[in-house]
């Protein structure tokens, strides 16, 4: 009897031993799957989504930034152009007035010299340089800019020299000076500068083969066979020599309204 109480008191001793271990043989992997839920990947859900957001924010505030650079850009680089518009006008106002007053002169000078045909010439493309010249102010007192005092400086020579200073300023203005200015009003959108601007370039493209016919005659003793007679178009200074057409060619203004100049 006391070997097999000896014998069941250790198997009774064994059991609770290994009794924890067997009771509940789930909780150690549900401790490890709670604590698994409760602790999601670095920075969370949350954290990702916050930090999305921010991302987003901050690429709206740079695509903001990038819209009002480049709103702001065309504005100054409109106001550039209108100032070199603005600039440009100035000048040709200033050589159109310039223009016209050395014109008379040299008309004055052709007729002291015996040649009333040039001198009429002169006296027809003087008027029309004043009128591109009133043009030309009629724009900048648009543009609200300041209409500045001008003094003509300028040298009478000889009626050939004359011819020769006409034809050179003609050529720069034909070649150079209106195209740049023609070109940069474009920039600038200004509607009437470039109406005013055109009339003057394509006159002026008129204006040089007459001074070169004059100076052909001169030169050739033949100045008797040139026109007596000019018309000037009001509106853009068209001139032609000996016969009016019904209409000018550069604005379409009626001939009723072209001024003859057939007197000195």
């Amino acid at each position: 009897m006391k070997k097999y109480a000896v014998i069941l008191v250790l198997f009774a001793a064994g059991f609770w031993t290994l009794l924890p271990s067997c009771s509940n043989p789930n909780q150690q992997e549900t401790t490890q799957v709670g604590t698994t839920l409760q602790q999601p990947a670095e920075g969370g859900a949350v954290a990702q989504t916050v930090a999305l957001k921010e991302n987003e924010e901050g690429d709206e505030d740079e695509n903001e930034m990038n819209e009002n650079e480049n709103a702001e850009a065309p504005n100054a680089a409109t106001g550039d152009a209108k100032t070199t518009m603005i600039n440009n006008l100035t000048d040709a106002f200033k050589g159109e007035t310039t223009a016209s007053a050395k014109y008379a002169a040299y008309a004055k000078k052709a007729q002291e010299e015996g040649y009333p045909q040039i001198a009429l010439l002169f006296k027809a493309t003087s008027a029309s340089e004043n009128i591109h010249a009133n043009n030309h102010r009629f724009v900048l007192e648009d543009l609200g800019a300041t209409i500045p005092a001008v003094k003509p400086d300028f040298t009478v020579k000889t009626t050939a020299e004359n011819l020769k200073d006409a034809i050179a300023g003609e050529s720069y203005e034909i070649a150079t000076m209106y195209p740049d200015f023609i070109k940069n009003a474009q920039a600038a959108n200004g509607k009437l500068a470039l109406i005013s601007l055109n009339y003057a370039y394509k006159t002026e493209q008129r204006h040089k083969p007459l001074y070169e016919k004059a100076l052909t005659a001169l030169e050739g003793k033949q100045v008797n066979t040139l026109a007596s007679v000019y018309y000037v178009c009001q509106t853009c200074g068209n001139t032609f020599d000996g016969v009016a057409p019904k209409r000018c060619n550069i604005s379409m203004t009626s001939s009723d309204k072209f001024t003859k100049i057939d007197k000195l």
